[in-house]
């Protein structure tokens, strides 16, 4: 029991850093998209606030330019700071690479949404949720209007399968 609340512990704080991290990094993204707006795109506003984070930061990673365009990218698809908090609350608990996954491969918020969530719920790691998107995971099962409730009636293997049968 004590090695269960142990593991339990270590990863309730591992999402509790994950959750910081995503809404430092959409912060950071959003004073860029301020800063470009303000200053203009010719001012190399990325280049400096990378030079002057690392200078700050030495030892932390993930300030680059590249990076910090992925921030900017990041707070560009999800404006809304109400709706990013409540977002990282609920499904983006998974970690910035599927994050930057879900913006590189997905062009609208729902499905960005969609995958994220399925992502948390099945634990995939990026590459899986890369190739279930490239493998359009979502257009495969189909449309949330289903004619059936097997998710609620039947146990996970047999919702899966049933739902698989009765869409063959």
């Amino acid at each position: 029991r004590l090695k269960e609340q142990i593991q339990s512990a270590r990863m309730r704080a591992v999402l509790a850093v994950n959750r910081e991290l995503i809404v430092l990094y959409w912060g950071i993204g959003k004073e860029i998209l301020h800063r470009q707006e303000k200053e203009g795109w010719g001012a190399r506003v990325i280049e400096r606030i990378a030079q002057d984070l690392s200078k700050a930061f030495p030892e932390m990673q993930g300030l680059s330019p590249r990076n910090l365009k992925y921030m900017r990218a990041f707070a560009e698809a999800w404006p809304e700071e109400a709706i990013v908090q409540q977002l990282v609350a609920q499904i983006f608990q998974i970690p910035w690479g599927h994050n930057l996954a879900l913006l590189q491969k997905l062009s609208n918020n729902t499905d960005r949404l969609w995958y994220a969530e399925k992502s948390f719920e099945n634990g995939w790691s990026r590459n899986v949720l890369i190739m279930q998107i490239e493998s359009n995971l979502k257009g495969r099962i189909g449309s949330d209007n289903k004619t059936h409730n097997f998710e609620v009636t039947l146990a996970k293997p047999q919702s899966d399968l049933a739902n698989n049968t009765l869409k063959d």
